[in-house]
């Protein structure tokens, strides 16, 4: 199995302002990969969903992309 990204680098908390790392877990239409894709652990999935949500919200990255 893959090891989760963000245990790896020892990464605590997911910033929704640091998108070029979120952008790694969306697909090219926009949409967030799934956990099964990524090998990201549960929680950190969570988090992961949470900051994209949030980073959506503020304008920071698409909804969706053509």
């Amino acid at each position: 199995t893959m090891q989760c990204y963000f245990s790896a680098n020892s990464i605590k908390d997911i910033d929704y302002k640091n998108t070029e790392t979120l952008k790694k877990f969306i697909n090219p239409h926009g949409r967030i990969l799934s956990k099964r894709k990524t090998g990201v652990c549960s929680k950190h999935q969570r988090k992961l969903a949470t900051a994209i949500k949030q980073a959506r919200f503020l304008g920071l990255m698409p909804y969706v992309a053509r």
